[in-house]
């Protein structure tokens, strides 16, 4: 058991979980909690330690065994050392260092979302979290926002990283992308275009959603084809950028699942 929260493995993890430019130069992140271990190990991502406690649970026993099978290391690891390895005032008793990978888009996608310049760890986690829940073909991060795999996003994202394509690509790449699949382009803009309830959104396309302090960057707006906003009777200015997304999203779900009249 290691018992010394200065052990260089704890240390390794500690620098992982703090430093954006750690994950990139280790292609490593850590997730925390039996449910998002359980996550990466039924999804077959590959770790590199895992780091439990005495009292682990049955279930994430399991998870551990299913990750040591398939080659991770593991060390136990007193309470303290975990609480010092942990991003959260409350650990819970297991830690996973994964290695970094990016899921494939699939060569026609039909249904891309684009998350821009979001920069709230919370909403870009949520925003994931949601593109994975609506069957999102992949996500598309714009330069200036959030590390995805920060630990805040990675906790509020909920597994989505296991399932969703992620990929931070430059302006160019996504214009390159959206041209060759052919997609529309329709951003959220409060107050522009057409009310997202009346417009198309069953043919191919990107949906881009703006960040929460500043909207939409320029190079968004450039490569919009159509601006589209949500309708508030009530008259707020604009809504938080994690729950426009998550509404405009699903009206994309409910248009392409609607039986034709």
């Amino acid at each position: 058991m290691i018992t010394s929260t200065q052990n260089p493995k704890i240390k390794w993890v500690r620098l992982i979980q703090s430093q954006s430019r750690a994950r990139r130069e280790e292609q490593s992140f850590a997730v925390e909690g039996v449910r998002l271990v359980e996550e990466a190990a039924a999804s077959g991502w590959p770790a590199r330690l895992v780091l439990h406690t005495e009292d682990l649970s049955l279930r994430g026993r399991q998870a551990v065994e299913r990750l040591a099978a398939a080659g991770a290391e593991v060390e136990m690891v007193s309470e303290n050392v975990l609480r010092s390895a942990s991003d959260t005032q409350n650990p819970q008793d297991i830690l996973a260092v994964l290695e970094m990978q990016t899921l494939p888009l699939p060569p026609r996608p039909d249904f891309l979302f684009i998350p821009d310049q979001v920069r709230d760890p919370g909403n870009l986690g949520t925003m994931l979290r949601t593109a994975a829940a609506v069957g999102a073909h992949g996500v598309l991060l714009t330069p200036g926002s959030v590390d995805p795999y920060s630990p805040k996003v990675l906790r509020s994202a909920m597994g989505a990283h296991f399932r969703l394509p992620i990929h931070a690509l430059s302006w160019e790449e996504i214009r390159s992308l959206v041209q060759a699949a052919g997609l529309q382009v329709y951003l959220a803009a409060a107050g522009e275009g057409q009310s997202c309830y009346a417009s198309d959104f069953r043919a191919p396309l990107a949906l881009i959603v703006g960040g929460e302090a500043y909207g939409a960057s320029e190079q968004a707006r450039l490569l919009t084809t159509t601006p589209v906003h949500i309708p508030m009777p009530g008259g707020m200015e604009s809504l938080n950028a994690a729950i426009a997304a998550a509404i405009l999203l699903f009206e994309v779900v409910r248009q392409r699942q609607e039986t034709p009249s």
